[in-house]
């Protein structure tokens, strides 16, 4: 009499890095199948503790990452916020400074905040702030050079940018709200401002551009001369205050060199 033969149970599929990923940043969804914890039992009880544990190192960096929006906001707030951004955008890169890069889109298309039309701005101030920090040092060029120039050699010159700068323009008084949420400034008044980041030192710094300091910027960085730059400023009215500007890009640490024709 022969015994009865019995095939061995089908191993489980192995699970995908898209189920896994999914389960990973929604709380109600189900572990996945066939992930096992480390002595072959179902994973759930490890799986959750490690779920909740990722859930809580990205809402902690969008605290950190963005100082402002938690300011204007109250933490309570951003953390709510960060749900379900982290959902819908999971880090990129091993390196979580850089975390948070698509969050002034998230809020531009997130309607319970439609209402505070700012708030994706001030995303992007936070992150160029972050941006600045992490930027190549760079050695600031010495006044004393520039103002031994004669007019005409200064026309032709290309001024260098430094690669810690950035540069915001808005619609919104952004610099005002910036100042209310980290200085206790008094009320915005509405008007557009554009604010130049810099890294003077150590740490970046924000500015505000007098009128036509953001054309003239984004001409030098494009490669035009000094000149070239003024004319392109000159187009969006009124009309630039060159020094004024000139002398914040040197103040600011925004210049590193000089080249000329």
């Amino acid at each position: 009499m022969s015994r009865a033969r019995t095939d061995p149970a089908p191993a489980p599929a192995p699970v995908t890095q898209a189920a896994f990923r999914h389960a990973m940043l929604h709380p109600d969804a189900p572990v996945p199948e066939g992930l096992a914890d480390g002595h072959g039992g179902p994973a759930g009880r490890r799986f959750a503790v490690y779920r909740n544990n990722v859930a809580v190192g990205l809402t902690e960096a969008v605290l950190e990452g963005f100082p402002t929006l938690r300011a204007l906001m109250g933490e309570e707030a951003l953390r709510a916020v960060a749900a379900p951004f982290l959902r819908a955008h999971p880090p990129a890169s091993p390196m979580m400074f850089r975390y948070g890069a698509a969050m002034p889109d998230f809020l531009d298309d997130f309607p319970p905040l439609a209402h505070l039309g700012y708030l994706p701005d001030v995303a992007r101030l936070d992150l160029a702030l972050r941006a600045a920090y992490h930027a190549a040092d760079a050695t600031p060029l010495d006044p004393a050079r520039l103002s031994a120039l004669p007019p005409e050699a200064l026309a032709g010159a290309r001024l260098h940018l430094a690669p810690a700068l950035r540069l915001i323009r808005s619609p919104w008084p952004l610099y005002q709200i910036w100042q209310l949420a980290h200085e206790d400034g008094p009320p915005p008044q509405a008007r557009a401002e554009d604010l130049l980041i810099s890294r003077p030192g150590y740490d970046p710094k924000v500015y505000l551009l007098p009128p036509g300091g953001a054309a003239f910027v984004q001409g030098l960085a494009r490669g035009q001369t000094a000149e070239e730059a003024a004319s392109a400023a000159s187009a969006e009215p009124p009309a630039p205050d060159l020094p004024a500007i000139l002398g914040l890009l040197l103040q600011s640490g925004a210049l590193t060199d000089l080249e000329l024709s």
